[in-house]
């Protein structure tokens, strides 16, 4: 066995504050490209670093419209039928919207891909929870064949330099890094396996290929959005940040403590279920959340969170940011402090 290593998480560390010129937050571009080693390949730049993940209780027609009107984007699910997602997205697009939607890598993946490009999507994001997989590995290869550079695509999730390394070289624009960081999955409990968020865009961040890196799973607050752009991302991808908003799937549930609206993991015995009609593996969790309102005004949120976030670093975007970046680790102690602790 290899010597044991130390993964670090987002409430390990701290960005050390440097000196600072900006002298107001409008001065801070926090905008980021899809970027790929593939020259002439669909490339889409974003004011905001933000995507909204491709499940049933997050990402739908009103949640693609709401990102893209924010200057980020969704990407709609794929449990549904062909026919039901297409639909989705056909709306997305006659909204203007810059259409994005997940596809597997099994089964009916390359029909539903070819319709989904038929009617305008133009980022595909092919969703497994193991993306260093031989299945990976074959779907990415017969995606490339059938839509040469029309797409752009993305894939995941892996946890490792080696899983990005080879997803790219296989054919992915993008990767989404993180395994069992989700604040509703349980992979790691279930299977002994995952590596601390922060870590992995840390190590992903060293390989010298090009493809954008997507931050996907453990992010509670834009501090740590902060930390995983400095960390080398190019991207978040968010969840249980955006659940609970007007914008996502499924009715608003009035109780005595209040409005609440669902949220699960699409490896939930629940979401299984509704999909398949049975389960697998069962490595998430189903729950409600309180309602939130408008995703705008979360977003709105998140984005000062993150402007500030570079001033305090003395960066005016992003790639600034990551050259720039001092990271330190805190103690357990630190942790508390950096809390608000007062009513501790």
């Amino acid at each position: 066995m290899e010597k044991i290593k130390v993964g670090l998480a987002y409430n390990d560390v701290l960005l050390a504050p440097q000196y600072s010129d900006i002298k107001s937050r409008k001065d801070v571009d926090i905008s980021s490209k899809l970027i790929t080693d593939r020259p002439g390949h669909y490339t889409c730049e974003f004011s905001l670093p933000v995507v909204a993940s491709p499940m049933d209780t997050i990402s739908e027609c009103e949640m693609s419209i709401a990102m893209w009107n924010a200057g980020g984007f969704a990407i709609v699910h794929r449990y549904n039928t062909i026919e039901e997602q297409v639909k989705i997205l056909d709306d997305v697009v006659y909204a203007g919207g810059n259409a994005a939607a997940a596809i597997g890598t099994s089964g009916d993946y390359l029909e539903r891909a070819s319709a989904l490009c038929e009617m305008g999507v133009r980022i595909l994001c092919v969703d497994v929870a193991h993306g260093h997989h031989i299945l990976m590995k074959e779907a990415l290869s017969e995606l490339r064949a059938a839509f040469g550079d029309q797409v752009h695509i993305m894939a995941g999730n892996i946890a490792t330099l080696e899983g990005y390394n080879d997803l790219v070289d296989w054919g992915a624009d993008s990767v989404r890094c993180n395994i069992g960081g989700g604040s509703i999955c349980s992979t790691r409990v279930q299977t002994g396996h995952g590596v601390p968020g922060l870590h992995t865009i840390i190590d992903c961040a060293r390989s010298d290929r090009n493809a954008a890196i997507i931050a996907d799973g453990g992010i509670r607050n834009s501090g740590d959005i902060v930390k995983a752009l400095a960390a080398g991302a190019d991207f978040v991808m968010l969840g249980s940040l955006l659940s609970g908003t007007d914008e996502t799937p499924g009715d608003t549930l009035n109780t005595r403590e209040g409005k609440f609206k669902p949220y699960r993991g699409m490896a939930s015995k629940d979401a299984q279920i509704e999909w398949r009609g049975k389960t697998a593996s069962l490595e998430g969790i189903a729950t409600t959340v309180p309602a939130k309102g408008p995703v705008d005004q979360v977003l709105g949120e998140l984005e000062r969170g993150i402007r500030s976030g570079l001033s305090y670093s003395g960066a005016r975007s992003i790639k600034e940011l990551q050259s720039k970046a001092k990271f330190i680790r805190q103690t357990s102690s630190g942790q508390v402090e950096s809390g608000t602790h007062i009513l501790r």
